[in-house]
């Protein structure tokens, strides 16, 4: 009898270590970026950010198809380096932050594969939502941060047709160029 007790108190203490295996992480905003490459003139590359953003991350290591991502980002935040330039992005022209001002991504499925992990979701940019997939290097850690607190690191990439979400539709291919390279670089911090 005493064995049956035994035995079902480590499997009571285990119950919630099973439970505990997904952890949820949030972006730090000190650490994390949205940037993304457009061709300018078909000549050279505009490097773009936008600084702000939040989300969380729920990460079951021993399934990592049960893992799953979501960011939102402030678009309004946009920064090329040229504050003009940064004014015509947030207008009516390309990202119309006025009645858009957010951008968010929703991952419908996470799974690992021989070139590391891919993630499908969502993008929601402008008002148009479009399947994406990112393909992500990492998790880079964990590490102790400077706040005592585990720290993870990714860096996802895709590549959009801004037309796809009606982004600078009057400009051609030759003066912006369609396909648009984004890239996350998220350090997640663990959640208690």
């Amino acid at each position: 009898m005493r064995k049956i007790l035994s035995i079902a108190g480590v499997l009571a203490l285990a119950a919630p270590l099973a439970v505990a295996q997904t952890s949820t992480w949030s972006p730090d905003p000190a650490h994390s970026d949205v940037l993304f490459t457009v061709r300018h003139l078909s000549l050279t590359n505009l490097h773009c950010r936008f600084g702000k953003l939040t989300g969380t991350v729920r990460l079951d290591p021993k399934n990592i198809s049960q893992s799953s991502v979501q960011v939102s980002i402030d678009v309004s935040a946009v920064d090329t380096g040229v504050p003009a330039r940064d004014n015509d992005l947030r207008s009516a022209n390309f990202f119309d932050v006025a009645a858009y001002p957010t951008a968010s991504f929703q991952s419908t499925k996470v799974a690992e594969g021989p070139g590391g992990l891919t993630i499908t979701g969502n993008l929601t940019l402008r008002g148009v939502t479009r399947p994406v997939t990112l393909h992500v290097v990492g998790p880079m850690g964990p590490v102790n941060g400077m706040d005592h607190k585990p720290h993870m690191g990714y860096s996802a990439t895709t590549i959009i047709n801004r037309l796809d979400f009606g982004i600078g539709p009057k400009y051609p291919d030759a003066v912006i160029g369609d396909q648009i390279t984004l890239t996350l670089d998220l350090d997640v911090v663990k959640q208690q």
